[in-house]
C-alpha cells in the first residue's frame, strides 16, 4: 500500500502551517517525520488522520483520496496522538471495547480483537485500571492499542515516545519493528532523533511548513563534499599522532575525545585507508580506526535553521 501526500497546504487565517509539501511512504516502511516545534508536523498528521481538512492539496492511500472520501480513509489509518485524552472513570478494557464498537466490531469478534490487541501491546495486566491512573508509558500503549483495533494498513504516530522512560522506549521500538514486519506503512514523528535513526527506513525533515530534505538517512546525510568522520586510538605516542594529524592535508578537523582522536577526512574511503597505512608505517600502534556514520540528529542540526 502506498501513501502519497500531494502538494498539501494548510492555512490558519493568515498563517501557513503547511506549505505545499509532497512525499510518500509504503507498506513495510517506517518513515521519521522530523522538525522543530511549530514546523507543521502535527497539522500534517491530523490531515492524514482526517481530523483536519487541508486548504489545498490531498493525500491518497493507493487511489483513495482522504479529502474526497474521509470516511473510507479512516478505516485505513490508525492515528496515535501525542497525548491520550483524559477519561477519569473508564478502564483500559472499557475504553478499547468502546472504540472496537465504534469501528463496527460486534459479538465474539469484538471480544477476540480487543483481547488480541491487549495482549500484543502488553495491557492484559492493567486492563481493569482506569486511564487516569496510568503512567505516561502505559497511556501511550493504550493509544497505540486503540489505533490497532481495526487493523489499519497505515499508522500515523505523533510523538509516541515523548515522556517515556528508557524501558518503555525500547518496548515501543520493538512493537514498531513488529508492525513494520506486518507490512504496516508507518509515519512517526519524534524529538528523540537517535532512536528514530535506529528504526526508520527514511526521513522527511520539515521546517516552517516546508520540506527541507527527504530520503533515506544515507542519502540525506551525504554531504556535498565527500567527508568521513573517523575515531582513532593508538597505544603509543598519542600526542605526537595528534600533532601529525593537524598537519595532514586531507583532514578538515581534529578533536580529542579522551584517549581517542576524532578526525574529519575530506575524500573517499581510499583516502581513509591511505591515512591508516601511513600511521602504521610511521610507527603508531593503532588499535582503533573506526568510521562514524551520520545519525538523524546530526543531519537535522545540519539542514535546519532553528526557525519557527
Amino acid at each position: 500500500m502506498q501513501v502519497n501526500i500531494l502538494n498539501l497546504t494548510k492555512n490558519f487565517g493568515a498563517a501557513r502551517a503547511v506549505d505545499d509539501i509532497s512525499f510518500s511512504f509504503s507498506s513495510g516502511e517506517i518513515i521519521g517525520f522530523v522538525g522543530p516545534n511549530g514546523a507543521g508536523k502535527t497539522t500534517t498528521m491530523r490531515i492524514l488522520a482526517t481530523l483536519d481538512e487541508p486548504t489545498s492539496g490531498d493525500a491518497k492511500i493507493d487511489d483513495l483520496s482522504i479529502v474526497e472520501l474521509p470516511e473510507k480513509a479512516r478505516q485505513l489509518v490508525g492515528y496515535v496522538p501525542d497525548a491520550l485524552p483524559m477519561h477519569r472513570d473508564i478502564s483500559v478494557h472499557e475504553y478499547l471495547d468502546f472504540f472496537a464498537r465504534a469501528y463496527g466490531l460486534v459479538g465474539p469478534q469484538r471480544r477476540r480483537v480487543v483481547e488480541n490487541v491487549e495482549e500484543f501491546t502488553n495491557l492484559i495486566t492493567i486492563r481493569e485500571k482506569t486511564l487516569h491512573a496510568l503512567s505516561k508509558g502505559m497511556k501511550q500503549r493504550v493509544s497505540l492499542a486503540r489505533s490497532l483495533l481495526h487493523d489499519p494498513p497505515v499508522l500515523v504516530m505523533d510523538e509516541p515516545a515523548a515522556g517515556l522512560d528508557p524501558r518503555a522506549r525500547v518496548e515501543l521500538r520493538e512493537l514498531l519493528r513488529i508492525l513494520s514486519s506486518q507490512e504496516k506503512a508507518i509515519l512517526i514523528s519524534s524529538h528523540i532523533l537517535t532512536e528514530l535513526s535506529e528504526i526508520c527506513d527514511g526521513a522527511v525533515i520539515i521546517e516552517q511548513g516546508r520540506i527541507i530534505t527527504l530520503g533515506t538517512l544515507q542519502d540525506i546525510a551525504k554531504p556535498e563534499i565527500e567527508q568521513h568522520t573517523v575515531l582513532i586510538r593508538a597505544l603509543n605516542r598519542q600526542d605526537d599522532m595528534y600533532n601529525s594529524l593537524l598537519l595532514h592535508p586531507n583532514i578538515a578537523a581534529t578533536n580529542r575525545l579522551g584517549d581517542q582522536i576524532e578526525v574529519k577526512i575530506n575524500g573517499s574511503e581510499e583516502v581513509c585507508s591511505d591515512l591508516l597505512d601511513n600511521l602504521v608505517r610511521d610507527g603508531y600502534r593503532i588499535v582503533e580506526f573506526k568510521q562514524q556514520g551520520s545519525d538523524l540528529e546530526t543531519v537535522f542540526m545540519n539542514v535546519t535553521k532553528g526557525e519557527e
